[in-house]
C-alpha cells in the first residue's frame, strides 16, 4: 500500500528553523515529482515548492523562497522541507506530496507553477502540524 507520513513538525519561535520529513513505502520516490505544501486555518492549501524526480528542477512559491529548501533521498525513500527564518504566518499543516513523473518525462512541470498546484499529485500525507510563535 503506497503511503507518505510526515513527521518533524511542532512549536518553534519566529526565526527558528525546523526540518519535516516524509518517508513513503509502497513505492519508490526516484521515480516520482514531490511536493510541499500547507493549509493554514481558514486558508486553501497552498503549494510550497516542487522537486523534479532528476532533482534538476526546483521551485518555491514567493511566500517562502529563500527560506525553505526542499530535498530528497532516494536511497532513504525519503523528501524534507528545511524551513528557516520561521514566521508566525508560516504556521499551518504542513503537506507532503508525490506524482508519478520519471525521469523521462522531462522536468518542465516543476520548472512553472504546475506543480504547485493541488490537482497535480497522486499520494499525499496525512499533514503534520508546524506551529511558530512569537
Amino acid at each position: 500500500q503506497e503511503r507518505l507520513v510526515e513527521s518533524g513538525g511542532g512549536l518553534v519561535q519566529a526565526g527558528g528553523s525546523l526540518r519535516l520529513s516524509c518517508a513513503a513505502s509502497g513505492f519508490s520516490l526516484n521515480n516520482y515529482a514531490i511536493g510541499w505544501f500547507r493549509q493554514a486555518p481558514g486558508k486553501e492549501r497552498e503549494g510550497l515548492s516542487c522537486m523534479s524526480s532528476s532533482g534538476r528542477a526546483i521551485n518555491y512559491a514567493d511566500s517562502v523562497r529563500g527560506r525553505f529548501t526542499i530535498s530528497r533521498d532516494n536511497l532513504k525513500n525519503t523528501m524534507y522541507l528545511q524551513m528557516d527564518s520561521l514566521k508566525l504566518e508560516d504556521t499551518a499543516v504542513y503537506f507532503c506530496a508525490a506524482d508519478y513523473a520519471p525521469p523521462s518525462f522531462g522536468d518542465a512541470l516543476c520548472e512553472g507553477d504546475y506543480r504547485l498546484r493541488l490537482g497535480t499529485y497522486e499520494y499525499w500525507g496525512q499533514g503534520t502540524q508546524v506551529t511558530v510563535s512569537s
